[in-house]
């Protein structure tokens, strides 16, 4: 901690690449696009492998969608903004959602608003069981967009007693106020406006697309939980650094160093690199992803208090 925030970016002086960010951006938006035309033309066979590139090259689409939430991905904060809106609209999902959601998670993490990965002796094993295959499956992405839709059509039902009775969901939606349901209201508009257009433009079947998104979804899923399942309770260091191949490194642009962003979440993706020289991995990933199959562990340690969001902002 220190008593203000670094200037956003910022890693030994380094800039944010904010027309590296602006190209990748547009070269993911251009190639998932092509991905969805061309796996619309295409028997069950070829929509399959248009798909199997498509989940990863979303991965690099959320990837910049998480920069832009940490108003990492242009200095310029109406281009940071505007463009995680309209990368947002592949995911499908409200930019302004998963913007205060996220922080939520930096605040958050590893307390017991976010144990997926174990359960304490009063828990429901079953429920837990099914939550946490849910997730691996990629069953509750699904529930992203949908979440999203329904906040903006009528917020109070998130915040209903079923929400508020739930862990996971007590505290997520408690930062939108009138301002930030306005918003993502405005989002939720463009991104039906985007979608009706891609459909019309683009001539885009419902089976290809519908495939495409599950295994996106199954992807993103292992993506979300891969790097902090069995980590120490703690709300920082929370996570792991894992080892993955070069390519798959890039796609990810720097996630696999997901401890090193919490503990630095004001610096680029570009720059992690620079402040990991000389660390170790932790664990390889498809070591870690493996464990995650094996399903959640009991618990007994309580979990940490979460950060305010005025700690939050204030770290390196």
């Amino acid at each position: 901690m220190q008593d203000k925030a670094q200037p956003s970016g910022s890693a030994q002086g380094q800039p944010l690449p904010g027309k590296l960010n602006l190209v990748l951006a547009a070269t993911v938006s251009a190639g998932a696009l092509l991905l969805l035309w061309t796996a619309s033309r295409l028997p069950l066979p070829g929509q399959l492998l248009c798909g199997l590139v498509f989940a990863q090259l979303l991965l690099t689409n959320y990837q910049l969608i998480h920069e832009a939430t940490h108003d990492l991905l242009h200095a310029d904060p109406r281009v940071n903004d505007g463009v995680g809106v309209a990368l947002s609209w592949l995911f499908p999902v409200s930019f302004t959602l998963m913007k205060v959601t996220h922080v939520v998670h930096h605040c958050c993490n590893r307390s017991d608003h976010e144990m997926f990965d174990c359960y304490y002796p009063e828990d429901s094993r079953v429920i837990k069981w099914i939550q946490w295959y849910g997730l691996l499956t990629g069953a509750w992405w699904w529930l992203v967009p949908l979440g999203s839709l329904l906040l903006a059509i009528h917020p109070a039902w998130l915040r209903s007693p079923p929400f508020r009775r739930a862990r996971t969901t007590q505290a997520l939606f408690d930062d939108f106020g009138p301002k930030e349901i306005a918003r993502v209201r405005r989002e939720t508009v463009l991104g039906l406006v985007f979608w009706i257009l891609a459909f019309r433009l683009l001539e885009l079947d419902w089976g290809a697309l519908f495939l495409l998104y599950a295994l996106f979804g199954f992807n993103w899923a292992t993506r979300q939980y891969v790097t902090h399942a069995f980590t120490p309770r703690d709300v920082v260091n929370g996570a792991w650094n894992l080892r993955v191949g070069q390519l798959h490194g890039l796609t990810l642009l720097n996630g696999q160093w997901d401890r090193l962003h919490h503990q630095h979440p004001h610096v680029s993706w570009k720059h992690l690199p620079t402040l990991a020289k000389g660390m170790e991995y932790d664990r390889g990933y498809w070591t870690q992803y493996l464990r995650l199959w094996k399903g959640p562990r009991p618990c007994r340690e309580k979990g940490p208090d979460c950060l305010s969001r005025r700690g939050y902002e204030v770290m390196e």
